[in-house]
């Protein structure tokens, strides 16, 4: 997806619940749709503050009578119908909820960060980041969350191998492990994905993407 321009219905993301309505992870449009299609889950609705559960069939029923006042919905065509995308579905019989830890890697860093250098403050498309340690490496630095930023290739090249204080530069925000995958904020902040926010208000769900 080019930044600014609207994402397809078939890029839309939605969020995976256990039986038990705890958050699991977040799949893509294809995945969820296979997963209804089988009977092995459910839509979850928010409709005026309540929230409904629908069966692929019901759904799809659903989909018919609201097309009609809804029509700026993510919708997808298929050669007999249109469905409208779910923002929620639930698993009918899984009922564990995994304790994966956030993985540590540069998409990761990048989100929590919001795409932001940590030293000036402006936002930057994903090539002109990159990754700085608050303490050098090289001055026993460690390779860890509370210790890694996101920084522009500027900023970056201006600190050097030195500490931000060495360098006359000052971290906008401290860095810290964050406690859930740091990618659902950046969905989080859209509309189309506010029904989300229920499910993951508990710290210790531990959302992964797939």
């Amino acid at each position: 997806m080019i930044a600014g321009q609207p994402i397809s219905s078939l890029d839309c993301r939605v969020l995976v619940l256990n039986k038990h309505y705890m958050a699991l992870r977040v799949v893509g449009v294809r995945r969820a749709f296979s997963l209804l299609f089988q009977d092995h889950a459910e839509v979850i609705s928010c409709e005026k503050g309540n929230y409904f559960n629908y069966d692929f069939q019901s759904w799809k029923q659903l989909g018919e009578i609201r097309e009609s006042f809804e029509p700026d919905g993510d919708w997808i065509s298929t050669v007999n119908f249109d469905i409208a995308v779910p923002r929620v579905i639930r698993l009918l019989f899984y009922d564990r909820l995994p304790r994966t830890p956030v993985k540590f890697n540069r998409r990761n860093i990048f989100a929590r960060d919001r795409n932001h250098c940590q030293y000036c403050g402006r936002r930057f498309p994903l090539p002109e980041l990159s990754i700085d340690h608050v303490i050098p490496r090289s001055r026993g630095g460690k390779n860890r969350w509370d210790n890694v930023v996101c920084a522009c290739t500027r900023c970056n090249v201006k600190k050097g191998g030195r500490t931000p204080k060495q360098a006359h530069m000052k971290l906008i925000t401290k860095p810290v492990k964050p406690r859930r995958n740091p990618v659902i904020g950046v969905h989080l902040n859209h509309n189309r994905y506010r029904s989300w926010k229920q499910f993951l208000d508990h710290a210790y769900w531990s959302v992964e993407l797939t």
